[in-house]
């Protein structure tokens, strides 16, 4: 058994392997109720106190996808700075913590393992339950019914999102979304920690993600991977909405090898999916690193922010990069870069802008896919030599 703290959260939660076939990796325990108490049995855990100075207790239940989450950071560093004193936790995907800890607004993550489609209902119940009495008000950023049942099971008072799904009840306070205003997924994030009034005009100012680098973890990244001292351009082949998102991988290999030849290293990141795609990249060519499943998502914020500049489809690594401070070169086939753009001063928009785009297919549905296969790498090249020798002016 082991005693868990909670980060920043002012709480011990006590937790022990759960029993194999059990979901979330580890359970926690419980002791009956006194006699009289709700519900039978309560949580071995001690409330958590109110943020500094008394703040307000807020809860955010986080987005299921890396892009999103990273862009939910713009509403955590809008609630920090119109609430101060207030204590923030998120409620996210296990695999979302390690990004939630490089986030200095976010006071406690709450781990919610319920995979993609799947109802979750015990899982959710669990969280619920740990929650009564430590949050006193709720911003639910997806738009399923599923994704307001914590909240509402853990009688969080002020229970707050977007109208969606039928979650009258769920929710006791409710807005439409008007997608012409709210135009972009980061502002609709940000309009949920805004008076009604402000947000629905849709005018205001949205602050820039911005992910804590460790360089201890780094140094040892470097060693661990062999990676040499040239300047590294980083690649991300992958995009898990689909192929019409994603460059050929053909493209993405005769740029690795022009870059080599210009004197950098190349690094090759994203999730086991992608190792097939990293090895057609990097296979048989000095100085490229195929890193695909290899790193923790952690890691990969490491990795990016040593990078000189990045190439990279519409992805949710592409955040990642973008708030760690590096260069983005962003590649935007049958998606819009009006809807889902790099945050930051520091990116360039590649796209064809054709007359079928974007479509926001997964697939192409004309079958050639030429708003990404007629974006040449040469394109690429000279826009990363390009930067390369501004940014060397400014240094």
């Amino acid at each position: 058994m082991t005693e868990r703290p909670a980060s920043g959260a002012g709480e011990r939660i006590l937790a022990e392997p759960a029993p194999p076939g059990e979901e979330g990796g580890e359970r926690i325990l419980t002791e009956p109720a006194p006699p009289g108490e709700e519900g039978g049995e309560r949580i071995l855990a001690e409330p958590a106190p109110p943020g500094e100075g008394g703040g307000e207790r807020i809860l955010v239940v986080g987005p299921s996808w890396v892009g999103d989450m990273v862009m939910a950071q713009s509403l955590f560093m809008t609630l920090k700075a119109r609430h101060p004193g207030c204590r923030l936790g998120v409620v996210a995907p296990g695999w979302s913590l390690p990004i939630l800890e490089r986030m200095a607004e976010v006071d406690e993550a709450i781990a919610l393992d319920v995979g993609h489609g799947e109802f979750g209902w015990h899982a959710r119940r669990r969280v619920a339950r740990s929650l009564r009495g430590r949050f006193d008000r709720a911003i639910v950023l997806p738009r399923s019914w599923k994704s307001a049942l914590v909240p509402f099971l853990a009688r969080i008072p002020r229970r707050l999102g977007f109208t969606g799904e039928q979650r009258y009840g769920l929710l006791n306070e409710r807005r439409r979304l008007d997608k012409a205003v709210l135009d972009q997924t980061v502002k609709r994030f940000v309009a949920l920690g805004l008076p009604a009034e402000e947000a629905a005009a849709g005018d205001f100012p949205i602050p820039w993600p911005q992910l804590a680098v460790d360089d201890g973890n780094l140094a040892e990244l470097r060693r661990r991977h062999g990676l040499s001292s040239r300047p590294a351009i980083g690649m991300m082949p992958g995009a898990e909405y689909g192929p019409a998102k994603q460059w050929p991988l053909g493209h993405f290999r005769t740029l690795a090898e022009a870059l080599v030849a210009e004197g950098f290293e190349v690094r090759v990141l994203g999730g086991p999916k992608d190792d097939e795609a990293g090895k057609t990249i990097a296979e048989g060519l000095a100085h490229v690193h195929n890193l695909c499943g290899r790193t923790r998502l952690a890691d990969a914020v490491d990795l990016l922010a040593d990078c000189r500049q990045v190439v990279t489809n519409d992805s949710g690594l592409m955040h990642v990069a973008a708030a760690a401070g590096t260069r983005v070169h962003a590649l935007y086939g049958s998606s819009s870069p009006a809807y889902t753009p790099p945050l930051t001063d520091s990116a360039e928009i590649h796209t064809l802008a054709l007359e079928c785009s974007p479509c926001f297919a997964r697939t192409c549905p004309l079958g050639h896919t030429r708003c990404l296969t007629e974006l040449s790498p040469q394109r690429l090249l000279a826009a990363v030599l390009g930067a390369e020798r501004r940014i060397a002016v400014e240094e």
